[in-house]
């Protein structure tokens, strides 16, 4: 099953790579639906790397992630992993036509000067 949450790049960390070659690069999005606004962390894995690699602090996006969860030495972790990232510059009013203006009409006939 997938997620998304929408929210502001808050940090962008380095990419880490181990030497087995595995690669992965983390950030933190802040969500702010709720009264409290909160500090959410993901990675990108492997070739994902690259969509975080286009972000900057500031932006608005959403992402799209799983939730994976593991057991390690009696303790569980849990990690969001994004695999896709969206601009979320566009808002709702984006979506809106814009307002009538009556200076934007087309006349069909001599205008009376």
């Amino acid at each position: 099953m997938s997620y998304e949450l929408s929210g502001t790049v808050k940090e962008i960390f380095d990419e880490q790579t181990f030497a087995s070659g595995f690669n992965k690069r983390e950030f933190v999005v802040t969500n702010e639906a709720d009264k409290f606004p909160q500090d959410i962390k993901f990675e990108c894995l492997k070739d994902k790397v690259e969509l975080v690699n286009k972000l900057k602090k500031g932006d608005s996006v959403k992402v799209s992630f799983d939730i994976n969860g593991r057991e390690w030495n009696g303790k569980y972790f849990v990690n969001l992993v994004a695999w896709r990232i969206e601009s979320g510059a566009a808002s709702a009013a984006d979506d809106e036509p814009p307002p009538f203006d009556p200076a934007d009409e087309i006349l069909d006939e001599e205008p009376p000067f």
